[in-house]
């Protein structure tokens, strides 16, 4: 093939073993088939980018350029010559509920219990949230998972300044434990398992919680749901904090001190690489990131002198699950693998529960588009396909419409429906791993594994990831993801169906309006009625004995009981005191002050 030729006619190459096998050592068969197969087949119908913009999406050398999503190259074909010499099953994969649970945590998979099918719901008013709930309970629904509002995730009331134009717009709006009673009502939290996405004033929502059980006569003991709790995440991505990282951090290690005391079926945390996905890091970074955020908390966990064996069991993870359905599976395949190591060999657990990741999967938010929104019923259905390949213990579907505004009851029921035709007619959940063993997938783990190691380096010499987030670190890498990734979109390397290709006049289905004036309104009327009811000494007794707390450094006793100085139980009182999350919230910014971030450059 001559050097002109190749240039009249991109993605031919004048070598096809040399394109298909470089760096490898190809067997004398896969040699033959470059040769006698591949060649002809190139020559006849040579390979062209996946994008449709003339020119784009091509290497140096004018050869086809395939990528994953996050822009990492994928072969041709992939053999058993692409894993490494000493590759056996033993090691590298392992049994399914055995180290190094590449396969997953389960020795049977789903065959014994099916993932958790979760679906992410608040809007508007307690009242309104409480009737969705018990809409998608009614529809075969296996969890809840609590959306807040803007204000009450950024720990603010609802009639104050800051919280103007945003009451119940986002999620749903909780001031005291009279709304997360309301919330609640007629739901038996000791048998509904209960996620809250709720990071700075996560300990304030999760002592309402805890509360509003123990008023239904649940025991603690039993309780069983996820507390996102992972301040370190805004702090890299979504940028939903209060205090700055120290005392934030302090809030965190408390929730898990008490956790190990008194709830020991509830996940203190639940570690998040959603939003840094969200924010446009690759696979990789989300995996890597959000794994070391992990390694982070252990840090400060043991620094306060807690036992990793008796925390380290209730950690779990939360993924987001993109439409590169190889890669988003290689992801989770891998994680599960990296946090054995770094449980077993960095931090000495001798507990097999605290080996295990176990994790929360949502589909991408940010893969949805206004545009032509019913095409998201098909993105959204891939990608939980890949959690559940993936090996994911609870999952979210996002609904078709929520590119544009809160699900609709319909478009929530679809999303749910999803998963259970997933689960009851694909027949994926009838064995373990069914892609365990694939070249390519193998492939991919193992180069996720790597990737995530080589960035733990950088982070460990930076010394953690608290000073690496103090540096702009993860943000940087980030931003420079999301960047190369929008570059790809509007040249059309990478096509977005119905959006940069196949688009269409269309009309907008309808859409779920939040009157959040109106809604605001409401909660004032109850805000004002409560603190007119309450006993206000008690509230200022309560919030006094915060503060107090929370000035002191905590100190685990010689015995191994719960530091005096653990935020946990003064917030308690003060939410029995019927004290709101705004006044709570405020109690613990007179004591720790306010975070702004630092500008990167």
């Amino acid at each position: 093939m001559t050097a002109d030729h190749k240039k009249k006619t991109p993605g031919i190459v004048e070598s096809p073993i040399q394109d298909v096998f470089e760096g490898r050592h190809p067997s004398e068969l896969e040699k033959e088939w470059a040769e006698k197969t591949l060649a002809p087949a190139l020559e006849e119908r040579p390979e062209k980018p996946i994008g449709t913009a003339s020119g784009v999406n091509l290497d140096e050398h004018g050869n086809a350029r395939f990528t994953t999503i996050s822009g990492m190259p994928i072969r041709r074909l992939y053999t058993q010559a692409d894993l490494p010499e000493d590759w056996s099953e033993d090691e590298y994969l392992g049994y399914p509920g055995e180290a190094p649970y590449t396969r997953g945590i389960h020795a049977s998979g789903y065959r014994g219990r099916l993932w958790t099918m979760r679906q992410f719901s608040g809007f508007a008013s307690p009242e309104e949230t409480n009737q969705r709930y018990k809409y998608l309970l009614a529809h075969g629904g296996g969890g809840l998972s609590v959306a807040f509002d803007l204000p009450t995730l950024m720990g603010f009331d609802s009639d104050a300044p800051e919280s103007e134009g945003e009451v119940g717009k986002c999620g749903v709006a909780i001031d005291s434990l009279e709304d997360m009673e309301i919330l609640f009502g007629g739901i038996d939290l000791e048998k509904t398992t209960v996620s809250m996405t709720i990071n700075s004033p996560a300990s304030v929502l999760w002592a309402m919680y805890l509360v509003v059980a123990e008023k239904q006569g649940a025991d603690w003991k039993k309780v069983s749901g996820t507390l996102q709790n992972d301040i370190l995440k805004e702090y890299i991505a979504q940028k939903e904090y209060i205090y700055p990282p120290a005392p934030s951090m302090r809030l965190v290690i408390d929730t898990f001190e008490f956790g190990m005391h008194f709830t020991p079926k509830f996940n203190s945390i639940s570690i998040s690489g959603y939003h840094i996905r969200e924010a446009g890091s690759t696979a990789l970074q989300e995996l890597a990131f959000t794994v070391y955020d992990g390694v982070e908390y252990v840090e400060w966990a043991l620094r306060r002198g807690l036992n990793v064996d008796e925390f380290g069991p209730r950690l779990s993870f939360f993924f987001n699950s993109h439409n590169d359905f190889f890669e988003e599976i290689a992801k989770f395949r891998a994680s599960r693998k990296i946090w054995y190591r770094l449980m077993k060999d960095r931090f000495g657990a001798k507990n097999t529960r605290t080996w295990l990741m176990r994790f929360h999967t949502q589909t991408a938010g940010v893969s949805l588009t206004a545009q032509q929104p019913l095409n998201n019923i098909a993105r959204t259905a891939i990608q939980a396909l890949a959690a559940v390949l993936g090996g994911t213990q609870s999952l979210h579907t996002d609904s078709y419409d929520e590119a544009l505004a809160l699900p609709t009851e319909d478009a929530a029921r679809i999303a749910l429906r999803t998963q259970q035709v997933l689960a009851y007619e694909s027949g994926v959940a009838q064995t373990v791993d069914p892609l365990g063993g694939s070249y390519f997938v193998e492939k991919l783990t193992l180069d996720m594994e790597k990737g995530a190691f080589d960035y733990f380096y950088k982070l460990d010499a930076m010394g953690g990831m608290v000073k690496a987030i103090e540096r702009g670190y993860p943000q940087k890498e980030i931003a420079e993801a999301s960047y190369q990734y929008q570059r790809a979109v509007e040249r059309k390397e990478k096509v977005i169906v119905g959006a940069n290709e196949f688009t269409i006049e269309e009309k907008l289905p309808n859409i779920l309006y939040i009157d959040h004036v109106e809604v605001a309104a409401h909660q004032t009327r109850k805000l004002n009625a409560l603190k007119a009811r309450r006993s206000n000494d008690e509230v200022r007794r309560t919030l006094d004995a915060l503060k107090k707390a929370a000035a002191q450094e905590p100190v685990v006793k010689a015995d191994g009981k719960m530091s005096d100085a653990n935020t946990i139980p003064y917030i308690i009182d003060a939410v029995r005191a019927y004290a709101t999350v705004g006044e709570i919230c405020n109690a613990l910014r007179d004591v720790y002050g306010t975070y702004e971030e630092v500008s990167i450059t």
